[in-house]
């Protein structure tokens, strides 16, 4: 190792036996943790159409859109927390952000969903 600039090497530090220099463990790899909706989509299809199944480019597909919605939600009720001067994001805010988003009858459910949840949250 060639010594750095201010001429002095960086101190070499003893590992423990089987663990790297960073003090992981050699040979076995973890998976970088990605996070997605797959595992709540498939309860809600079970829920709403229990014999049927999905595939994996539509599951990945699904996914992708379920992602995009909750960034263009999140963003806009950012927005509308900003524009409010209100630190923190509330149900109102996600409530009007959602009907900002969604067209129309898809808004109306949704809404209709999210305080539904938010009464069984509270009541619990």
């Amino acid at each position: 190792m060639a010594p750095m600039k201010g001429g002095k090497a960086p101190p070499k530090t003893k590992a423990k036996a089987g663990t790297s220099e960073k003090g992981e463990k050699k040979g076995k790899r973890t998976k970088a943790k990605s996070e997605s909706y797959k595992i709540y989509i498939h309860k809600v299809l079970l829920q709403v159409h229990p014999d049927t199944r999905i595939s994996t480019k539509a599951m990945s597909i699904v996914n992708s859109m379920m992602t995009d919605m909750f960034e263009k939600i999140a963003t806009a009720a950012a927005q509308l927390s900003r524009v409010n001067k209100k630190a923190t994001l509330s149900s109102r805010e996600i409530q009007t952000a959602v009907r900002l988003v969604l067209p129309g009858e898809l808004a109306k459910h949704a809404v209709s969903e999210g305080t539904k949840a938010v009464t069984k949250y509270t009541s619990a």
